[in-house]
């Protein structure tokens, strides 16, 4: 009788290669599931419709301004901010919002107040770091109407703010 030498099946390649499998799949579920389950995401709305009026009224902010043809320059030099007027200035002369939102970064958006001063020029100040590129809102405290577009500041030359 031939005796035929039969190792056990744990020193097998291929049944740890088909327990192996499976294994690293389970393990790679409990990850993403653990993942998806303790990450605060932004990006899902809970209300769709109240989001939908809420563009279409910032869409008519932005018409209106466009009818008023506000145009001004912006400019930022070390937290200085100076916003000249030179279409559509706002007879009352109330303080005007400046909104900066940065474009990846939702901790550094900040907002100030500017105040009109003896020339005309809508100033204001800020110690926030604003090198980067912003998306810049400008509305007077009525929100009657809203000038916004996607700058870089890391210039110090004027900046044509139109809608």
């Amino acid at each position: 009788m031939e005796k035929t030498d039969t190792k056990p099946w744990y020193k097998y390649f291929w049944p740890w290669f088909l327990i192996a499998v499976p294994v690293s799949s389970f393990v790679m579920a409990y990850f993403l599931v653990n993942f998806a389950a303790n990450t605060e995401d932004s990006l899902v709305v809970d209300d769709y419709y109240k989001e939908g009026k809420a563009i279409n009224a910032s869409m008519a902010k932005v018409e209106e301004a466009q009818r008023l043809r506000i145009m001004t320059d912006l400019t930022v030099n070390d937290g200085q901010i100076a916003l000249e007027f030179h279409s559509g200035i706002p007879s009352t002369g109330n303080a005007l919002k400046l909104n900066f939102y940065h474009v990846t970064l939702q901790e550094k958006d900040f907002s100030l107040l500017l105040t009109r001063d003896a020339k005309g020029i809508y100033r204001g100040f800020t110690e926030q770091d604003t090198n980067g590129k912003w998306r810049v809102s400008l509305t007077p405290i009525d929100d009657s109407w809203k000038v916004q577009q996607e700058i870089s500041l890391h210039r110090k030359d004027k900046i044509r703010f139109v809608p």
